[in-house]
Formats: C-alpha cells, sequence, structure tokens
C-alpha cells in the first residue's frame, strides 16, 4: 500500500509499505479522505516538535473518513465490511502517542481491539465524505464552542476563520446563539465563512464592527458574551482584555508554543474568565455528527482545494498559504 511517511522539515516521501494483516480482533480501514490540519502544515514547514505528537520516520496525518475493508473473526458480530467510519486519533491505534501519527495519508489503518464510539464512530449516510473527513477538526472546535457554556440569546465573536474556528462558529449556532461574527485576516477566508451565513470582519475593523452589530454595553464596548480564539495571535488576548466586557468569556482554542502574560488582577475585577479548550470528548463527535447529518449549514463550502496522494508535497504547500486556502483535502477513495 502507499504510505506517505514524515522525515522532517519540508521532507515526505510516499512510500509503498506492506499492506497490514487483519488479527482475530482488528479492523482493516480503507481511507476515503483525508484533511490537511494545521498540525501537519507546521511540522512540514518548520519541523519536528514534541507537543504535535508526530515522529519523524512514521506515518502521519490524523483527519480522516474511513471505511472497513476486512474484520477479524472473533468481531464480525460487531463490525461489517463495507461501513464508513470515523477513525478517533487517539485511540484508534490503541496508543495514544500516535495521534499525530494516525495514517490518514496512507491508503489503509489497522485498527486493533476497536470499540464502537471509541476507537471508531459509525459515519451516518446523509454526511458526505467530504464532509466527514472533517469530523476530527470539527470535534475540536465543538469543543470549544461547549466550553464556552453558550446559553441561548448570547451573543460570541470568533477569530481564526480556519477548519476550527468555523467550526465552532457552526457548534455555536447549533448550541442555540443567534449573532456570531466570524474575525479573520484573510479575504478568501471570510468570504467562506461569509458564504455560511456569518457576519465577518477583519482585525482592524473588529472594534467597529462589534459594536454595530452587537450594540453596546453601558461602558461602551461591544455587548459580546463570549470570545473564542481559533488564531493564536497574541493579539487577540490583548484586545480581549481591553475591550471585553464584564464577565464574558474567553476561549483559547489555538494555543502557540510561547508563554503569555495575564492581568489577574484586571481578569479578576472585571469578573472575565479565561478558558482552554483542547481536544474533545465523545459528546464532541456526536454533535458533529448531527450538525453535519442537518444540512443546516454548507460545511463543504470550507474545502478550498483536493489533491491526490502523490501531489501530498503539493497540498501541504498549499495548505501553508491561509491567504489562498482553508480546507486542503487529499482523495485516496
Amino acid at each position: 500500500m502507499k504510505a506517505a511517511n514524515y522525515h522532517g522539515k519540508q521532507a515526505i516521501e510516499i512510500q509503498q509499505i506492506p499492506t497490514p494483516k487483519v488479527g482475530p480482533k482488528e479492523v482493516l480501514i480503507r481511507n476515503l479522505r483525508s484533511s490537511i490540519c494545521g498540525t501537519d502544515v507546521a511540522v512540514y514547514q518548520h519541523g519536528p516538535d514534541g507537543s504535535h505528537r508526530i515522529t519523524v520516520g512514521q506515518e502521519f496525518g490524523h483527519e480522516t473518513v474511513s471505511e472497513i475493508v476486512a474484520v477479524g473473526h472473533e468481531i464480525q458480530e460487531q463490525f461489517h465490511v463495507g461501513q464508513r467510519v470515523y477513525p478517533y486519533p487517539r485511540l484508534a491505534r490503541n496508543d495514544p502517542s500516535r495521534a499525530g501519527t494516525l495514517g490518514a495519508f496512507s491508503e489503509y489503518i489497522l485498527i486493533p481491539q476497536p470499540k464502537w464510539n471509541q476507537s471508531l464512530y459509525a459515519v451516518p449516510e446523509a454526511i458526505s465524505n467530504e464532509e466527514a473527513c472533517m469530523i476530527e477538526p470539527f470535534s475540536v472546535g465543538t469543543r470549544a464552542a461547549r466550553r464556552a457554556q453558550p446559553q441561548a440569546g448570547q451573543t460570541a465573536i470568533v477569530f481564526g476563520a480556519g477548519t476550527i474556528g468555523l467550526a465552532a462558529a457552526i457548534a455555536l449556532q447549533y448550541f442555540g446563539l443567534k449573532k456570531v461574527m466570524v474575525v479573520d485576516l484573510s479575504k478568501k477566508r471570510l468570504e467562506i465563512a461569509r458564504s455560511l451565513g456569518f457576519p465577518v470582519t477583519t482585525f482592524q475593523d473588529m472594534p467597529k464592527q462589534a459594536l454595530a452589530y452587537f450594540g453596546q454595553t453601558s461602558s461602551q464596548r461591544a455587548n459580546v458574551d463570549i470570545w473564542i480564539d481559533a488564531a493564536g495571535d497574541e493579539a487577540v488576548w490583548t484586545c480581549f482584555m481591553q475591550q471585553g466586557k464584564i464577565e464574558s468569556r474567553f476561549v483559547e482554542v489555538a494555543v502557540g508554543p510561547r508563554y503569555r502574560n495575564v492581568d489577574f488582577l484586571a481578569l479578576s475585577f472585571a469578573q472575565k474568565s479565561l478558558i482552554g479548550s483542547g481536544g474533545y470528548m465523545p459528546e464532541d463527535v456526536e454533535d458533529v455528527l448531527a450538525m453535519m447529518a442537518s444540512h443546516r449549514w454548507p460545511i463543504k463550502n470550507l474545502i478550498s482545494h483536493t489533491y491526490r496522494l502523490d501531489d501530498l508535497e503539493q497540498a501541504l504547500q498549499m495548505a501553508s498559504d491561509p491567504a489562498s486556502s482553508l480546507n486542503v483535502q487529499i482523495v485516496l477513495e
């Protein structure tokens, strides 16, 4: 089978390796479509980083939708050839250290001791392969939205119109929020956010646009309850501390490696909340499956480019340019 192996900074090799053989309690899945994550871009452009759990010399990629093609004889009552599945990166290989090296950019993945709604999730027929290979980043975005403790009638602003940021914006609407604004620097990404039904603005224009859209509080600040940072720029945190209203909540889901200063005195006096969000839980995957199956949002609009596996490096280069791309997918089916 073909498998993309990571060999360090700007070094990817498509290799021929043996297709795994299925044991009595294993299933073999064939990847149909895979999505390029910001983590994949980061290690490709800058080299390995232990925090990304991608190891030199291993298969990589972790956002995929797959199909069961072989089932071990001891688990044939639970799993069947032809079922479409989403493999959860931390558990699919029964090894959490392989979360970033699941093998989404390989043709096949062996799943040892699979368990439904843990290592594998069934993908409903109503969800296309194009949408389903975004289940992983959508679950991350949904977790960020849930961590914000959204309540009907509240308002939110999301910084960063990548896949995770737009997933968070969609999830906030799914949880009942009526007013959600999206902020980014890329015109292309803002156009896609607008096509999903969100009001959009650039970071520079955000203060004025937020006041106009959300209205203002008695302290003349935009009436925004929830701020979600899916951009990872320190300027977003600074903006929140300067312009966030009393009791507003800030969710950080795009953390970089650098430390940031936090003025806890100002945070306490304004009764603001700083909330971290990373990864996701089974409830988030279930919500993503429901929102995708509902077809309430044109989620396919997030896809900006598709490539074949042999063109993975070209795809990674494209995914590295936020001005020109959003969700870049690899077609393996």
